[in-house]
């Protein structure tokens, strides 16, 4: 038994909000935003709009190459439009995609299907706009289209890591009552900010400027974001910039920070690494190849 529970000390890959490499251009601001962004969006939307798009695309592979490139870990944060009749579920980063999550979710298992021996993680979270039938509605979803590959609960490493299991855990952050009930799936973490390991150092030219590492934690189960967050102030200061151009810069300083990292049970260390972008430089590579400390 514990030549299988290693796995789950290993180091792997996530993205952070997977989803934005298809955010709508036509899509409104979503309902969540402050009314400040909401405001200027319809009074200017020529030059709000193009700004927003800039700040809130994190990823330009799909789904499907972002499985391909090693992310095992995929952020999905799920929401429902304002004032739309139908129960479609989009996924939302200040705007809404143009594919539904139940699309990806098909696209997901495709992959799942093809690659057997691989477990892939997905982080729902958000729920922007859903009502308790939205919820149910969603959940219905996931159990037609993963049906047994989806992860018990209690569950033992040997069976998790045999051929005849998934490959997929599921874990939700709100709601997790009603996922456990109506799933009966292992949920995996509890999400909090570690401001002991709070990054701003790496960026002392740009103090305002911070790096904010998402911790899941799960008795011995850890996750870290290590996406770089804008203000207002930055954005101004940037009038041509964007969010890519801005994670590029700082890939060294960041890749720095991965290789100081080791994967294992222990709190100081980190078992999945989400990052935005991750197909350029060796950001899968270098989280991967921590595993090698091991």
């Amino acid at each position: 038994e514990m030549t299988f529970s290693v796995h789950l000390f290993l180091c792997s890959t996530g993205s952070h909000d997977t989803m934005t490499y298809c955010l709508d251009k036509n899509s409104a601001v979503s309902g969540n935003e402050s009314k400040l962004v909401k405001f200027l969006n319809k009074c200017m939307p020529c030059i709000v709009h193009p700004i927003i798009m800039k700040w809130s695309t994190t990823q330009v592979l799909t789904v499907t190459e972002q499985l391909e490139a090693g992310v095992r870990y995929l952020d999905f944060r799920i929401a429902h439009k304002a004032r739309d009749p139908s129960t479609n579920l989009y996924f939302v980063h200040m705007v809404y995609t143009t594919v539904t999550v139940q699309d990806i979710l098909w696209e997901v298992l495709r992959w799942l299907e093809t690659h057997p021996q691989e477990v892939v993680i997905l982080a729902c979270r958000n729920f922007d706009g859903l009502t308790k039938k939205l919820h149910c509605r969603l959940i219905a979803c996931i159990k037609e289209i993963f049906q047994c590959k989806l992860c018990p609960r209690n569950v033992s490493m040997r069976s998790f890591f045999s051929p005849f299991f998934l490959r997929m855990i599921y874990y939700a952050k709100l709601h997790p009552t009603v996922w456990r009930r109506e799933l009966n799936l292992t949920v995996m973490s509890v999400e909090l900010w570690d401001n002991s390991r709070d990054t701003t150092f790496l960026f002392s030219s740009k103090e305002y400027l911070m790096c904010h590492l998402l911790i899941f934690i799960s008795e011995k189960f850890f996750v870290a974001g290590i996406n770089l967050t804008e203000n207002l102030r930055y954005i101004l200061l940037h009038p041509f910039g964007s969010l890519k151009k801005m994670t590029l810069q700082s890939l060294p300083c960041l890749k720095i920070w991965i290789k100081q990292q080791y994967p294992g049970p222990k709190k100081e260390c980190i078992n999945i690494v989400a990052g935005d972008f991750i197909g350029n430089d060796d950001f899968v590579k270098d989280v991967i190849d921590l595993n090698t400390k091991i």
